[in-house]
């Protein structure tokens, strides 16, 4: 059977580094693209000659990265691409950046890899999807729909404007035969947590933070056939965070 490839942006830890393992013994080859090098630590096989190093605040950097891409595909093949990079700067005591707060470069910063990263890179491997009539998934957050106690004006803009291009995408990549669908995950146990989650965590539904397994379970789902006829959606990840 043809093996098939995903493309993920921000694989170097957390929700991305779960994603990474589960395509990975589910038999997916992985190509993986990070700020960083490939941490020979990783436990998944073929990292380095799968992986891309790439900073997607860098728009011509990730222009020039399709190329490379490209060139690592076999057959002109890309079953999934899953844009799961994201970025949120907090000031320099931690704190959340408000509207008030952040300077334009920040903004830029931010909306480069939250955002225009995915179009850019969706748009430049839509022949390769459309061969392996693929699909793709916007990484969201609960920071999209509701102002967050931790997470910065430009972080939830930009992944408001994320879930918002999910459904243009989906208009548009549907005639190619390539679906498009969104995750918002909520409070999820991971590295870049904020001292204070505990209490988000008080007021959940399922009173408990995800994992990052978890929300790789529905990456998983949305890029195999079991959603096959399932397009232009976004799943809220969150125990009940958005009710």
């Amino acid at each position: 059977m043809e093996q098939r490839v995903m493309l993920l942006t921000g694989a170097s830890r957390g929700i991305g580094h779960a994603t990474v393992k589960r395509f990975s013994a589910e038999g997916w080859r992985v190509l993986t693209c990070s700020r960083h090098p490939f941490d020979s630590r990783c436990p998944w096989p073929g990292g380095a000659e799968n992986h891309v190093q790439i900073d997607l605040a860098d728009p011509a950097m990730t222009k020039r990265a399709i190329e490379v891409v490209r060139g690592k595909l076999t057959g002109g093949k890309l079953h999934a691409l899953v844009n799961n990079a994201g970025i949120s700067p907090k000031t320099e005591e931690g704190g959340r950046l408000n509207t008030l707060e952040t300077d334009m470069r920040t903004w830029g910063q931010v909306f480069n890899v939250n955002f225009f990263a995915s179009i850019v890179l969706a748009r430049g491997l839509q022949d390769e999807l459309a061969a392996a009539r693929g699909a793709i998934v916007n990484v969201t957050s609960i920071a999209g729909s509701r102002v967050h106690p931790f997470a910065g004006a430009a972080y939830s803009t930009s992944k408001a404007a994320l879930a918002a291009l999910t459904r243009e995408m989906a208009h548009d990549f549907g005639p190619l035969g390539v679906r498009v669908n969104a995750i918002a995950p909520g409070e999820v146990e991971t590295s870049i947590l904020s001292p204070g989650t505990e209490k988000i965590v008080e007021g959940l539904p399922l009173r408990r933070l995800g994992q990052p397994e978890e929300v790789a379970s529905v990456i998983h789902f949305l890029c195999s056939e079991e959603a096959s006829y399932v397009t232009g959606t976004e799943i809220e990840v969150n125990a009940g965070q958005h009710v």
